[in-house]
């Protein structure tokens, strides 16, 4: 009968808590997600909500990071916050002073943000004023909101940076799902803080589809997805699906992740921002 020797059995052992050890890594979380959003009012935005949060916690398995969502405003503070690299936006802002001032403070302090679509709109006066200086105008930088498309309609998209990260495994334009687009008060060209990673291709105009004569665009310059280098951020200016509104069904038409090619841009953009602290 065979007896290992002690030397045999050690090795054993090394080799059994090296593949516990590459178990664990591969088992633990890059980082850690937590969205915030509202879901209320707009059918096209609770639409994107609803599949969002089926998506992220999709990529969390696929790519090895935890995301966790909440419409609670009120976690909005430091020590929430400090149990996650990456907070996303899904459909609106905080409106209290206090989450407002946790969330500056997170960001500060190297936190990651990615907003979506309705999380960047503020219009005075509505539900949603110009009230948070900060957030609009040196965060975002893009001010108020001026117009929109309609309806959702799908766009060519052109990469304007195409060395960042977020961006680095897309083609120089390709065909965005459905959505419907904002122009803002704001030119983010001719602030130095801010990088426009994609923009509206010139092929798109026209863009929309009306009734209204103002929701076809025909020209124009207009950014959608951008990031600000004083801050781990990026903006984008997807999340609006397309919904029968006209037959009052309520129906979806349209999903925001129907884009393969977008798909890549987001999950890049959210791999970027987990990364660690700027």
């Amino acid at each position: 009968m065979y007896f290992p020797g002690k030397k045999t059995i050690l090795i054993s052992i090394i080799f059994l808590f090296y593949f516990i050890s590459i178990k664990a890594q591969s088992t633990t979380p890059k980082f850690n997600v937590i969205a915030f959003y509202t879901a209320k009012n707009d059918k096209a935005h609770i639409s994107f909500v609803h599949e969002a949060n089926k998506w992220f916690s999709k990529m969390g398995t696929q790519y090895n990071f935890t995301y966790d969502s909440t419409t609670n405003w009120n976690n909005l503070t430091a020590k929430f916050l400090a149990h996650y690299q990456v907070v996303l936006f899904l459909d609106t802002r905080p409106e209290v002073p206090e989450q407002r001032e946790a969330f500056k403070k997170y960001m500060d302090n190297g936190g990651a943000w990615m907003g979506f679509h309705f999380s960047g709109f503020a219009l005075t006066p509505s539900t949603y004023p110009q009230n948070w200086d900060w957030y609009h105008t040196e965060f975002l930088g893009s001010g108020s909101y001026a117009s929109n498309t309609w309806r959702p309609t799908s766009a060519i998209l052109r990469v304007e940076d195409r060395k960042h990260p977020a961006t680095k495994r897309l083609p120089e334009t390709f065909k965005s799902a459905p959505n419907e687009w904002y122009k803002w008060t704001n030119d983010l060209r001719t602030n130095p803080n801010i990088n426009i990673l994609l923009s509206i291709d010139s092929t798109s105009f026209p863009l929309g589809t009306g009734p209204k004569l103002h929701e076809i665009w025909h020209s124009g310059y207009y950014p959608v997805v951008w990031t600000n280098k004083k801050y781990k951020m990026l903006y984008v200016n997807m999340g609006h699906n397309d919904i029968d509104y006209d037959n009052k069904t309520d129906k979806e038409l349209s999903s925001t992740f129907d884009s393969e090619i977008q798909n890549k841009l987001i999950i890049d953009s959210l791999l970027w921002l987990g990364r660690g602290k700027k």
